[in-house]
């Protein structure tokens, strides 16, 4: 029947919402961006989003990995532990700066709708990091804590929320003066 519109289904109709997303969180910002304004621009029914994604915060998250990625897929790996937490620090960062300060506050707010492993993923990035290092004998990953591993993710978020700007001195300080000193010292009271 000419003149009937093509109905989308899996994977392009996934690309289409999330590109529906994308566009809306652009044009309004995260603040005023709603699953009917989403489904509107996708010219689909909010049902079709709601069987997909549980919210509007796991919406705009899936939105924004389509479009700038996710720091998980793109781990440094240098041979070199220093050169790959700034490296990575630095990659999270330009995330962040592609998305905003708005809807990364607007996500940190509804991080009790996310469930808590949706920023881990910093966290796991960084071990991934620390267990290469610790296979090259730069330091033992059995004496860190989970908490020491996220420790550079939780000053990057603490700085990026702060401050729309994040220096190249507060990224160097955050793994020269902090984290590099608590992880090979830990690391040395093992041997």
């Amino acid at each position: 029947m000419a003149g009937s519109p093509v109905r989308r289904r899996g994977a392009e109709l996934e690309e289409s919402l999330l590109e529906a997303a994308w566009a809306e969180l652009r044009e309004v910002g995260y603040q005023r961006l709603t699953m009917e304004g989403v489904a509107a621009r996708a010219s689909t029914g909010k049902q079709v989003l709601y069987r997909r994604w549980p919210n509007r915060a796991a919406l705009v998250i899936a939105a924004v990995r389509r479009r700038v990625g996710s720091v998980e897929t793109s781990v440094p790996d240098t041979g070199d532990l220093r050169t790959d937490v700034i490296m990575l620090l630095h990659r999270g960062f330009a995330v962040r700066r592609e998305v905003g300060l708005d809807t990364v506050r607007g996500l940190l707010a509804e991080i009790a709708d996310l469930g808590p492993d949706r920023f881990e993923i910093m966290g796991s990035a960084l071990e991934s990091i620390l267990r290469k290092a610790a296979e090259r004998g730069e330091l033992d990953l059995n004496r860190l804590t989970p908490r020491m591993i996220r420790l550079p993710a939780d000053l990057m978020r603490h700085e990026m929320l702060i401050d729309d700007e994040v220096s190249e001195s507060v990224i160097t300080e955050i793994v020269d003066d902090i984290f590099l000193p608590l992880v090979r010292g830990v690391s040395a009271l093992s041997e």
